[in-house]
């Protein structure tokens, strides 16, 4: 017999975890050890220097160690996911996977720690003697209830954040997908009545979230493996007893009747068709188990009519997930320096979550998540993990929180600069691209989509909307436009929002062909002919409104070639001193922003053109506040070969000496001279500008492509662009794999006033 799918799952799974190294994590070094010197500032003797500084103030080992930016994710594998008791060991995988999340979402460096001890009081003191190490602490996966008392101690014994994720996490989440449910329903939290199965330590915390959150005591009814737990019953478990109610009810069939919200936290097919029909009209069902629910949502829908159900699951809608969570408030925590997670904190991030499922989805979420209902709505009252807006958000409301509930113990930047910050953590390109998007808001442009169907293009433009003071022109069949704005929850309406120019049956067509015919009657074009393309051409009509200022720009190229878009935009805009010199593209590498041109105007461009291109490629350049220092590469270096793009270069290199620029340039050279400035030392002394370039530019297209396309695909470079060099920002033409964030940069730099940069 061949493998099942469950067989084929349970292999892939083992291979991740094993290829092409064993386990989730490994330890990389933030400085450089490439020598005599390096090594004697990161060992001894130097390291002394730094021991003595934190000796004589402790404070300042968060400057000159990793301590402030470290979570210990700890564990005893006592209750490990839906495993039980598998011991520490076996509990590691579980730990190593909480500690990648750590990193992926927040930029948090976590170590796992797997503690052989079953004692909760020894376990803690164990837990206790690690907080010189570490600026916060995870617990994970420990039995209830002790976990209770092993998160109790250590809040008690240390000064840094102790949370206990199974708990807190959970409720959290919880909280704040009930919020948004209670909002959907029209209901208020303290009226309703809470029906939960599961006395654990995740119930518990859940519990006390809702009356954190303003359920009353009085109107939760908490069940376990015995029934209600009621004060007659003589529960020893402080925790549940908090919880007892004053009833001779004893099963959940009879406590569920008239409930209004459902929390399952125990076992598989605890509710019944019949339980559910006795709560109140739109139920609220959060059936938690893992992997199987207490009720699966199918039944609950094909049950009763309105109801919200929430899962564990990844393959229903409302997943209840921590990692919506413990990254965000740790990376908040962690910032300010706060000696614990309190109750302040963990409202400011319920509050936060629901807030972002509330608003429209974001382009980086909807691509992970592709075909899911992402609008705001019973399918979708909390958001997704990969949305990015989580940590900019969710941290810096943690953060605000424990500034004003007075836990912080270090400054930051105002709430509004740290939040901007943590943007430019999430998307790589919000540090570079601020300058811009601050030049662009100096003036309101009208920049017009040829392609305006495309969802892309769409988030771009309600992107626009918000952060710029620029109205999107979309070219696109209207029904097709409304129909994807309503499919995607995006809040825009035509006319107050965007202008809309329909293609099939547009007022203006007469006059656009009319246009377009007059341009190009001496090039061969009859006025059939115009007619036809502008009938069927967005970025000919893109062109032609430019042309006649009813736009001041374009963008083009979500699907085509380059060359093709490029060819219209020639025949109509270039005139009056405009035209193509080259395209730039600003790669975003680990290493800092690096710019290469030309990547798609001129294949072999002559020595004039390459003189052009730089001095085109410094002037955008300083839009991005970087000072260029520019190398022309070649095969050739400094004259050791005459090559044709050495020949080439050197020409353009007199160009330049001749025009007086007013920054740096050097060539030619290979683009590892231009890059390593003590290789280019030995090469050349008395090269004209220190340190690496920042700036390429290639002597043909294939050559800067390449390099383009291999820093995106193997050094996880991130481009902003490509840039259309010499048409004053009247046209830009982006690529097929462009994202909606891409977009709304390159409609940032289309919306930087001419004046500025030309």
């Amino acid at each position: 017999m061949g493998r099942t799918k469950k067989d084929n799952a349970r292999i892939a799974a083992l291979d991740f975890h094993e290829f092409p190294k064993p386990g989730k994590l490994e330890i990389r070094a933030t400085k450089p050890l490439a020598n005599q010197s390096d090594l004697a500032k990161a060992y001894s003797p130097g390291v002394a220097e730094a021991c003595l500084e934190i000796s004589n103030d402790a404070k300042t080992a968060v400057r000159y160690t990793s301590k402030a930016n470290l979570v210990a994710v700890v564990s005893n594998g006592s209750a490990v996911l839906g495993l039980g008791n598998i011991g520490p060991l076996a509990s590691k995988p579980v730990m190593e996977g909480k500690a990648v999340l750590f990193k992926k979402f927040a930029g948090i460096d976590c170590f796992d720690i797997e503690i052989k001890e079953e004692n909760p009081t020894r376990l803690a003191e164990i837990v206790s003697s690690l907080e010189p190490t570490f600026g916060a602490v995870n617990l994970e996966d420990i039995k209830a209830p002790d976990c209770f008392i092993v998160e109790e101690i250590c809040r008690k014994n240390m000064n840094i954040p102790v949370f206990h994720d199974d708990q807190h996490g959970t409720a959290i989440v919880v909280g704040a997908a009930l919020i948004n449910s209670l909002r959907l329903v029209n209901k208020e939290i303290s009226e309703i009545k809470v029906v939960t199965t599961g006395g654990g330590a995740a119930g518990i915390a859940c519990l006390r979230m809702l009356i954190s959150l303003g359920c009353k005591r009085e109107n939760i009814w908490l069940c376990d493996r015995s029934g209600l737990v009621t004060k007659q019953r003589g529960e020893a478990n402080k925790h549940k007893t908090f919880f007892a109610q004053d009833s001779e009810l004893k099963l959940l069939e009879e406590v569920i009747s008239e409930a209004d919200f459902f929390l399952g936290l125990s076992g598989p097919n605890t509710l019944t068709k019949t339980m559910i029909k006795k709560m109140k009209p739109s139920p609220i069902i959060f059936a938690l188990a893992n992997p199987i629910p207490e009720i699966m949502p199918e039944v609950v829908h094909d049950t009763v009519e309105n109801a919200i159900v929430a899962t564990g699951r990844s393959d229903y809608p409302n997943q209840v997930n921590n990692v919506l969570c413990f990254p965000f408030i740790f990376r908040g925590a962690l910032d300010v320096g706060a000696t614990e997670i309190n109750e302040p904190m963990k409202i400011a991030c319920v509050q936060a979550i629901a807030k972002l499922a509330r608003e429209h989805s974001s382009a980086e979420a909807a691509a992970a998540y592709q075909g899911e209902d992402m609008k705001f709505g019973p399918n979708y009252v909390i958001p997704k993990p990969f949305d990015p807006r989580l940590l900019p958000l969710v941290a810096s409301a943690v953060a605000e929180a424990a500034i004003a509930s007075g836990v912080a113990s270090r400054e930051i930047k105002s709430i509004s600069e740290y939040a901007q910050d943590l943007e430019s953590a999430a998307y790589k390109t919000s540090l570079l691209m601020r300058p811009v998007f601050e030049a662009a808001r100096s003036a309101t442009r009208r920049i017009v989509f040829s392609e305006g169907e495309d969802e892309r293009v769409l988030r771009a433009s309600f992107a626009m909307l918000e952060e710029t003071g620029d109205r999107p022109i979309l070219i696109g069949r209207p029904e097709v436009v409304m129909h994807r704005i309503e499919k995607h929850g995006l809040p825009l309406k035509v006319n107050s929002d965007f202008q809309l120019v329909n293609p099939e049956s547009d007022p203006r067509f007469r006059e656009y062909w009319g246009t377009y015919h007059n341009i190009m009657q001496r090039r061969g074009v009859t006025p059939a002919l115009a007619q036809a393309i502008l009938r069927t051409n967005s970025t000919a009509i893109a062109s032609v409104m430019v042309y006649r200022d009813e736009a001041d720009s374009m963008i083009c190229g979500t699907f085509g070639q380059y060359l093709w878009h490029l060819n219209y935009i020639q025949q109509v805009i270039e005139n009056n001193g405009l035209k193509a010199i080259g395209a730039l593209s600003l790669m975003i590498l680990e290493t800092g922003p690096l710019f290469i041109a030309d990547t798609q105007v001129n294949a072999i461009p002559t020595p004039e053109q390459i003189a052009q291109t730089v001095i085109a490629t410094a002037r955008h350049v300083r839009r991005f506040g970087v000072e260029p220092k520019i190398a022309l590469c070649s095969h050739s270096q400094f004259g050791n070969l005459d090559s044709v793009s050495g020949i080439n270069m050197r020409k353009a290199l007199e160009i330049l000496d001749q025009s007086k620029c007013d920054f740096y340039y050097e060539g030619e050279m290979h683009s590892d001279a231009a890059l390593d400035a003590e290789l280019r030392a030995r090469i050349m002394p008395n090269s004209r500008f220190d340190g690496p370039a920042n700036v390429l530019i290639f002597a043909n297209t294939d050559a800067a492509s390449g390099v383009r396309n291999i820093l995106k695909m193997c050094a996880n470079g991130l481009e902003v662009g490509p840039i259309l060099m010499g048409m004053g920002n009247k046209a830009h033409i982006v690529t097929p794999s462009i994202t909606a964030r891409g977009l709304l940069n390159i409609a940032a730099l289309a919306g930087t006033p001419v004046q500025m940069y030309g």
